[in-house]
This record gives structure tokens, sequence and C-alpha cells, in this order.
């Protein structure tokens, strides 16, 4: 990607916002275009500048993240999203993965893993902290009803392969990675994925992830022993 990525900031507080500015206003990839002070005024925002990424907090004035997330996301479908947020509950990650963000992080992150998840939220892709994802998983899993059916359509299978690269789209892994940890070609990564798409009937990395633990269809990962 030759072109700067175009970010907007989405956070009530200056301080943050003041922060953020400044450190990425030091990136000559990246340029800061816009910043928010609520949801509102996030979604105006965005609908003017037409941002590459936005930052996005959760819990702000006049209107949260998450419902400006699933606004942002019904009009700019290809407007890639990432929450940048204090609160690390475990029903608001879920919640975030299923409005379609590219990333959750929370604010003590540091430099660089923020500047990694705007360039891989450019790129179409995801990033969630491991010990993020698997909160994520464990979390679903509990609160599963085995009597219940998984919402949506129960009988959706994914084959042995579309489960690979699933698994690895939830490691954060890029599908450059993934194909050359299976064998196989970017390409037929991508094959894969857009089948995955069709079968959750979802059209982002994250939401087929969220998707995916709802209904079980991406495990746990096994304890070490």
């Amino acid at each position: 990607m030759s072109e700067k990525i175009r970010v907007v900031i989405a956070d009530d507080h200056p301080v943050v916002r003041t922060g953020l500015r400044l450190r990425l206003d030091m990136e000559e990839r990246i340029e800061l275009v816009g910043e928010a002070a609520d949801g509102v005024a996030a979604i105006h925002l965005v609908s003017e500048l037409v941002p590459d990424v936005v930052l996005m907090d959760l819990r702000m004035p006049a209107m949260d993240g998450l419902e400006a997330i699933e606004q942002i996301r019904a009009t700019f479908p290809h407007i890639a999203i990432i929450v940048l947020t204090t609160y690390d509950e475990d029903e608001l990650m879920l919640r975030s993965l299923q409005a379609g963000v590219r990333g959750y992080l929370l604010k003590d992150s540091g430099l660089e893993t923020v500047l990694q998840a705007i360039e891989r939220a450019a790129r179409g892709e995801m990033l969630l902290q491991p010990e993020l994802m698997q909160r994520v998983l464990d979390y679903a899993a509990r609160r599963a009803a085995p009597a219940s059916p998984p919402p949506g359509n129960s009988n959706v299978q994914l084959t042995e392969r579309e489960q690979e690269v699933l698994a690895g789209i939830a490691a954060g892994e890029r599908s450059k990675e993934i194909g050359a940890r299976l064998g196989i070609t970017r390409r037929t990564v991508e094959s894969y994925l857009n089948s995955i798409y069709t079968k959750l009937n979802v059209d982002s990395r994250a939401a087929a992830v969220a998707v995916a633990i709802e209904r079980g269809l991406l495990p746990r990962r096994r304890e070490e022993t």
C-alpha cells in the first residue's frame, strides 16, 4: 500500500485523542484526518471523510461505540474499524467481533501493536491479541447452553480445511502466512475464506470468527501439558 492510511479517532477523552494524535503524526504511512468525541460525531465524520481505518472507543456519550460501529458498517462496510478501549469485558469483545471490527485493543497496548493493527486492518486483515481471543473463546463456551441449538443455521458445517483457515484467521495470521503453513497458495486461502463467508452469512474475518465461536465451529485451544 503506497498511499497513506487515513485514520479517524473516536474517543470522548481529549487526553486520549491528543496522545494518539501525537503518536500517529510521527508515522509517515499514517495520516490522522479527523477526531470525534462521541458516536454521533464519529458517524458524521466518517461519512464526510470516508477514512481507511477508524479507532473507536466503546463507552462514549450521545451514542456508544458499538452502535456507531454497526451504523458505520451498514453504510461503509469497506471501512476498517478497530476498537481501542479500556474495557476488556468478554461480552463487549464478542459483540464487537459480531459487529465486524478488525481488531480489539486495550488502551494500554504498545504503540507498535496499535500501528500493526491499523496496517493490518487497512489490508483487510484482523488483529486480536491471542490472550483476548482465548478469553472470547472461553466466554462463548461457558455461556453456551448444551440443550439449545446454536443461533442461525445450525446445519452449517465447515470442511476440515475451512476450519484450519478459520483457526489461522482467529490466531491473527495473514492469508499468506496461512497458505505457507498449510502448503497452499494465498489465492486458495482466499477461496476458502469466501466459502466460509457464504456458509456463515458474514462479510468480514472478524464476523466469521465471532459466528464460528457462537456456533462452536472454532474450538478452544487445548491446554498444554
